[in-house]
């Protein structure tokens, strides 16, 4: 399958960068290299980016033949940012960028099980594909009360008990093995009158995709690691699909912001937290008319920025 991904606010995360010439920039989800493309465009920029799916690295490749040089690629999650920033010497980035989520071509490849669509395709999401844990362990592993803390806490399922009971109910009497078979589960569980609100398996391969790749894990301390790292008028730009990884941003920007952490009830700062970060957004971001005719996907997106003082 040929890798195309139209990158999500492309013009507003590159004008929200605000791209230096010679600047270097991180790129922590690479994708199809659309946001790395356009930065790489402006006179001496360089990059470095990772992603922990080697169908990306792969499509990078043609990227590194067109600004040779210039693209730096690493089979890492972006979580390890500080190590792989300190293992190229790196001590500041002129701009960071963070896309996160689900790529289209992912979605679309349905062998790999991301896709609620996919029907006799084994229950995989991994972003890895060299990963050993995937939707199938979780699936037939935890137990009922995990199934349904995953399915609520990171779908913000209204029927996670329903559904974790049932999925349960029918790995006794064989493994759930494929899509289809989920899906299945997932429909029974959902009272009829509840299924307008698109699909009903949605929200729970959102919840186990997350739980599988340990989406939500670390984000607040890399965006927190990223914010420090920048130089003076640098900016960081971060893409988030739904509620729970934006509630984290939010966080993270807020205190980057903060010049002081301390209970309020004390007469003086002792903390001695410093303010690192402006933020530049004071609403988030969102893809307009034009962008959203072309790509429903974007139709969740929130882009939020901040520049390092």
């Amino acid at each position: 399958m040929e890798y195309k991904h139209l990158p999500v606010m492309l013009n507003e995360c590159i004008e929200g960068l605000n791209i230096k010439e010679g600047g270097l920039y991180f790129d922590g989800t690479l994708g199809a290299c659309g946001h790395t493309c356009e930065i790489l465009r402006h006179n001496g920029t360089k990059v470095i980016g990772t992603d922990l799916d080697t169908a990306s690295l792969k499509n990078a490749e043609k990227i590194q033949a067109q600004f040779p040089g210039r693209l730096i690629t690493v089979h890492d999650n972006f979580k390890n940012f500080t190590e792989i920033s300190d293992n190229l010497g790196v001590k500041g980035y002129d701009g960071i960028l963070l896309d996160l989520g689900v790529s289209s071509p992912q979605i679309d490849d349905r062998s790999r099980g991301f896709s609620y669509l996919a029907k006799d395709e084994p229950l995989d999401m991994k972003m890895n594909p060299e990963g050993q844990f995937s939707a199938y362990d979780i699936v037939n592993g935890y137990s009922e009360r995990d199934l349904s803390r995953i399915l609520k806490d990171y779908g913000e399922e209204r029927f996670h008990a329903k559904i974790a009971e049932n999925i349960v109910l029918r790995r006794k009497i064989k493994k759930i093995v494929t899509c289809g078979e989920l899906n299945e589960i997932i429909d029974k569980s959902i009272p009829a009158k509840f299924k307008v609100d698109g699909h009903p398996s949605k929200r729970t391969y959102q919840a186990l995709r997350i739980e599988v790749n340990g989406e939500l894990d670390g984000l607040y301390d890399v965006v927190v690691a990223m914010g420090e790292r920048l130089n003076k008028g640098g900016r960081l730009a971060v893409i988030t699909f739904q509620s729970l990884e934006e509630k984290i941003i939010k966080s993270a920007y807020k205190y980057l912001e903060a010049d002081c952490i301390c209970d309020k009830s004390l007469p003086i700062c002792v903390c001695g937290k410093k303010k690192i970060v402006n933020i530049i957004t004071a609403k988030p971001i969102v893809s307009g008319k034009q962008e959203l005719d072309r790509n429903p996907r974007a139709k969740s997106a929130k882009l939020r920025i901040c520049e390092r003082v």
